[in-house]
């Protein structure tokens, strides 16, 4: 039984890096900036990942932190988690949140965040007494 799912991805540059799973068992993506990026203290700054998926219907993604990016740093996605809808094609861009009062640069291809794929099926809300 074949339980994977087909996502589709375009590289958008030279430096983009598909999505991919330190071990077997992890269930999130590591996803990678696409370029070297400095992050200031106390602020936002939107990462490109330089990539862009197509979901297949009925699945969503989740952009997460990474939990040694967050603890270590204080660095994390600012919206997190973030979602990804099907519909949604556009360049993924992680708006990532130094927490701390240290400005950290972002090297080429650090894992930034991961992304998990949730399958998921329609809700019908049946209101009752």
């Amino acid at each position: 039984m074949n339980n994977s799912t087909n996502i589709k991805i375009k590289l958008l540059n030279e430096n983009a890096k598909v999505p991919n799973k330190k071990y077997e068992l992890d269930i999130g993506y590591d996803l990678y900036s696409d370029n070297q990026y400095l992050l200031k203290a106390q602020s936002v700054t939107m990462v490109h990942l330089g990539i862009s998926i197509e979901l297949p219907n009925h699945v969503g993604g989740f952009v997460l932190p990474r939990s040694g990016l967050s603890s270590k740093h204080l660095i994390a996605p600012i919206n997190s988690p973030g979602l990804i809808d099907p519909g949604y094609t556009g360049e993924l861009i992680v708006p990532l949140m130094n927490f701390s009062n240290i400005d950290y640069t972002v090297e080429c291809n650090e894992r930034v965040a991961q992304l998990v794929a949730i399958n998921t099926q329609t809700i019908n809300f049946q209101q009752v007494d």
